[in-house]
């Protein structure tokens, strides 16, 4: 571990951050407000800070590997929590203790949107803005925003960009340098957000909610100036804006920069994990639709188609905005609002939850296995990571869902071995008594049997193809059976 490099690049963090308290100084004396004075005070403390960290290494010079990376993502988070909370413990107009403060920074830096503090409306207008900027900072992420800065500088951002970015996409890059992709990451980020805060402004909006509330609905964070959200305002195009941007918020910023760069919308419906995110959304919106006319919460079907698309797409990106309340719809759609904040957004957006392409691979993988089980002998093709997918992040991204999200899919090997024919279990599932030697190898070799038949395609020419050019389902099958057949034939 390089543990000067990573003092240095911390400094070097902290610093960059202790520039976003400047904002807020400028909207406490645009608004007169009088709350300049904990910003000042809390930028004073984080460049100090950072400088303590980078000074003494200024001077060191060293390649950032993969663990140093993950090691300064995390500590940077780590202190930037407490760094966010110090306006709101310093300021008077704030009424929170050191654990409440550092909630809500990370709250908003995470953009969870979980909120300790009530009477919004009454709060500086300084300090409402600080709490949408660290939702907004949060949705992209600061340490992309630093790996565009940190080259002219001298140290290089790859590492940390791998160890910032969720999903499984981490080794794609939109330029052929990581720093002009982490700028063009920004850039789109930027212009959505102009975007989504001039439309705010056209709808009845101030400019203050307009710009405060596209800071929370492009990073699909969810915070706002008033305690009844959306509602304060009970407007159609204003709900209907927030809801196509918080779907915005949801798709993969590399695919906007493609369609930027392309000019051309049908990029969106050339990649598989927008189809299926929108296709999904879509579903979710007719079926909360459905049941609030059947439940009798809205009798005309544009209210309902209103508020349901407007909750589903909060709920699915998991950004947190309301226009009604949601907890008191009857029946199944409370719970089924919950469940789309599982699956979340793209891989590659600012929505949570587990990424859609994650969803999307176990979903096609699970049928392509039931038409085997109804097939046993016909190929079956599964071709949704054909046209982007890497093997690595296929096989990441099924073993996520198996290992975390879905543990019944460690029976996975299971299944395979009774499908198969006996394998060296009894009949009450533990070790069968057999001549050593013969039992165990010989369910080893049936599994690299099995092994090899699932990476055979449909396709003639797949059977030619070298091993690192495999489609979807042999490099999952050869994340997920290589092992047991290894483990199994070595006993």
């Amino acid at each position: 571990m390089h543990f000067a490099l990573i003092s240095k690049i911390l400094g070097l963090l902290l610093v960059v951050f202790s520039f976003t308290m400047m904002p807020p100084v400028a909207v406490a004396y645009l608004y007169r407000d009088g709350s300049e004075g904990p910003f000042l005070v809390s930028f004073t403390i984080s460049m100090l800070l950072g400088l303590a960290l980078w000074l003494p290494f200024f001077r060191q010079r060293a390649e950032l590997q993969v663990r140093d990376g993950f090691l300064v993502v995390t500590l940077f988070w780590s202190v930037l929590g407490v760094i966010g909370a110090l306006p709101m413990l310093i300021s008077e107009a704030v009424p929170v203790g050191f654990t409440d403060a550092v909630f809500e920074s990370v709250s908003g830096l995470t953009t969870t949107g979980a909120t300790v503090l009530s009477g919004l409306d009454d709060l500086p207008r300084s300090m409402l803005f600080y709490r949408q900027q660290l939702q907004w900072l949060g949705g992209m992420g600061v340490i992309v925003l630093a790996v565009a800065i940190l080259p002219m500088l001298g140290i290089g951002g790859m590492q940390l960009y791998k160890a910032e970015i969720p999903g499984p996409m981490k080794e794609s890059k939109l330029t052929p340098r990581i720093a002009e992709t982490a700028k063009a990451l920004w850039y789109v980020y930027l212009a959505i957000t102009i975007a989504c805060a001039l439309a705010y402004w056209l709808a009845g909006m101030t400019v203050f909610d307009a710009i405060c509330h596209s800071f929370s609905t492009v990073s699909t964070g969810g915070f706002s100036t008033h305690d009844a959200s959306m509602a304060y305002w009970n407007s159609t195009p204003i709900d209907i804006i927030a809801t196509v941007f918080m779907l915005i918020g949801g798709i993969s910023f590399a695919l906007h920069f493609a369609v930027w760069r392309g000019k051309s919308l049908l990029a969106y419906m050339r990649d598989p994990e927008c189809r299926f995110f929108l296709g999904l959304m879509l579903l979710y919106m007719l079926m909360v639709g459905g049941g609030l006319l059947v439940f009798g919460v809205h009798e005309a079907p544009g209210e309902a188609t209103r508020h349901a698309a407007f909750q589903v797409a909060s709920f699915g990106t998991g950004t947190g905005l309301t226009s009604t309340n949601a907890a008191a719809w009857p029946g199944f759609i409370p719970l089924l609002l919950v469940f789309t904040s599982f699956i979340g957004g793209c891989a590659g957006s600012t929505a949570a939850g587990m990424k859609v392409v994650r969803a999307a691979l176990v979903f096609r993988h699970s049928i392509r296995e039931l038409r085997r089980l109804i097939y046993p002998n016909g190929r079956v093709r599964a071709a949704f990571w054909q046209a982007c997918g890497q093997r690595s992040g296929a096989a990441a991204g099924v073993g996520v869902c198996r290992r975390v999200y879905y543990p019944v899919g460690d029976l996975h090997p299971a299944v395979h071995h009774d499908r198969h024919g006996p394998d060296h279990r009894g009949e009450r599932g533990g070790p069968r008594r057999s001549q050593p030697g013969r039992g165990h190898r010989s369910g080893g070799r049936r599994l690299r049997q099995h092994h090899r038949r699932s990476q055979v395609d449909d396709d003639p020419a797949d059977a030619a193809r070298p091993p690192g050019d495999l489609h979807l389902p042999g490099a999952v099958h050869a994340a997920v059976l290589a092992p047991v057949a290894q483990g199994t034939s070595s006993r």
